[in-house]
């Protein structure tokens, strides 16, 4: 296949992709091994290893990045993400990966979730062949294909991609997790249309504890994310919502302030099965204390 042809491939299999993630905020690996592309179906993800080469293609579609991996993947000082040789011959599977670079051909980073769950990441370039450290630079942005040297940013550069991490990388990622912690639903309302629901944080990620953890997040569909975010709903550490004064005392009587804000006041928080998982008694309180300040 032309690398042209190729291009435009990828890119169709990365619009399907993106309305499954936007939709579901994680994939299985059984939805990843059939992916259902214009009429028909693709593999995203191989079946046995951690990079997956299709036949038919010239470079590499996938990979995947497994926190417990023997291989040391990771972010390289906050701006870049590496991908380690897979071992021994510094060819075979890695050339494929290796033509991705050359042939500038975009790929998708699957994020291990937990067994058999990802988040993808995508489109991701390859920018750099490392085969000192034997890894590949990956770019989780489309402007940082063009650095001078990726592996020694200039100040501005890296600025950038530590931005485009955040964004690309770190936000996906935790949506997802909350998403599937949270069964897919809001925690204040219940509602579960995915599209509508956004990973939240209790306390914000410039805080210095506002980590992407699971139970530094809320699953909350966007009107209760943005009330929250402005003091307007509060969580109490004893998981209880609190609807703020001003919502309560609006002379307006509409259906969504009467049934999405004052029928949620003293509502019970809808919370995720497993214990891990719930938001931190310590977070919310520091938070809630905000609320009843700024109420």
């Amino acid at each position: 296949m032309e690398s042209g042809a190729e291009l435009e491939l990828r890119q169709m299999i990365f619009d399907h992709l993106a309305q499954r993630v936007a939709e579901q905020g994680t994939l299985t690996r059984a939805e990843l091994t059939a992916l259902p592309v214009n009429g028909g179906t693709r593999r995203l993800i191989d079946l046995n290893r951690g990079i997956w080469n299709p036949r038919d293609l010239q470079a590499t579609l996938s990979i995947v990045s497994k926190p417990d991996s023997p291989y040391s993947d990771g972010e390289v000082g906050e701006s870049l993400f590496a991908y380690s040789y897979r071992e021994g011959s510094t060819n075979g599977d890695n050339t494929k990966l290796r033509r991705a670079c050359e042939l500038e051909l975009p790929i998708i980073l699957l994020r291990w979730i937990r067994p058999g769950v990802y988040v993808p990441v995508f489109p991701v370039y390859v920018v750099a062949d490392d085969t000192e450290g034997r890894r590949f630079i990956l770019a989780l942005d489309e402007s940082l294909r063009f650095v001078t040297d990726p592996l020694k940013l200039k100040p501005i550069e890296r600025k950038y991609a530590q931005r485009a991490i955040r964004q690309r990388l770190h936000q996906p990622e935790f949506r997802g997790r909350i998403l599937l912690a949270y069964d897919r639903r809001c925690a204040v309302c219940d509602l579960r249309q995915p599209q509508l629901l956004d990973a939240a944080h209790i306390l914000a990620d410039n805080h210095q504890e506002g980590v992407p953890e699971v139970d530094n997040g809320l699953c909350l569909c966007k009107i209760h994310h943005a009330a929250y975010d402005m003091q307007l709903l509060g969580i109490s550490p004893n998981y209880e919502v609190v609807i703020g004064e001003k919502m309560m005392q609006d002379p307006n009587d509409g259906p969504m302030l009467r049934h999405g804000f004052r029928e949620m006041n003293g509502r019970q928080l809808s919370l995720p099965h497993r214990r891990s998982d719930r938001p931190s008694r310590d977070r919310l309180a520091e938070r809630f204390a905000e609320f009843k300040a700024a109420s």
